[in-house]
């Protein structure tokens, strides 16, 4: 029980840091799959759309993130646990437990988007 309230909070405390990205408005904009993680959750496996090639690069810089690399189109959907619809860009999440990535993306403005 304890593990699970500790994972719940740890990755609403990794949402509430949020996302850097905005909203995307430059003709490269795509998708940004990377690693994100921070002193409080993850690692997370996930995909940010629509974001530009450099936000992308600032977001695999941020915290403890990496591996960000920027593609054209829309984020993967296979192997997919949620989506956290902020209105200008979706956060995908291919890791983590979907219930605490769920409060998380309510602290962010966001609604919780089960596959």
């Amino acid at each position: 029980m304890m593990m699970k309230l500790a994972a719940k909070i740890a990755a609403v405390a990794l949402l509430a840091a949020g996302s850097f990205a905005g909203p995307a408005l430059a003709e490269d904009a795509g998708h940004c799959v990377y690693v994100q993680q921070n002193m409080f959750a993850g690692p997370f496996k996930v995909c940010e759309m629509p974001i530009d090639a450099a936000q992308c690069e600032e977001l695999g810089k941020t915290d403890e993130n990496r591996d960000a690399v920027h593609a054209a189109g829309a984020c993967p959907t296979e192997a997919l646990v949620g989506t956290c619809d902020k209105g200008a860009t979706k956060l995908l999440y291919y890791e983590g437990d979907a219930s605490g990535l769920e409060i998380g993306c309510g602290f962010q403005g966001g609604t919780w988007v089960n596959p």
